[in-house]
């Protein structure tokens, strides 16, 4: 796998991630965006080593979603 699949694979789930962070929260996509690219999640999955960007769409925002219900947000 190239650096550039991994990347793609970041970015769709990044998009993924903010449409479930913007539908439960009521926020408008820009907004979620902006919320992800901010959060200690969004470290986690850009960091390779940790391999997030393998995992579903769902299962990584089940952190985001954590991170902001337990307002370690930000």
């Amino acid at each position: 796998m190239t650096d550039a699949d991994i990347k793609y694979m970041k970015e769709a789930l990044a998009v993924d991630i903010a449409e479930l962070l913007a539908k439960d929260f009521d926020m408008n996509i820009t907004d979620a965006l902006d919320a992800l690219y901010n959060s200690e999640t969004y470290e986690k999955l850009n960091n390779s080593d940790t391999g997030l960007y393998f995992q579903s769409a769902k299962y990584v925002y089940s952190f985001l979603k954590n991170e902001v219900l337990t307002s370690k947000f930000g």
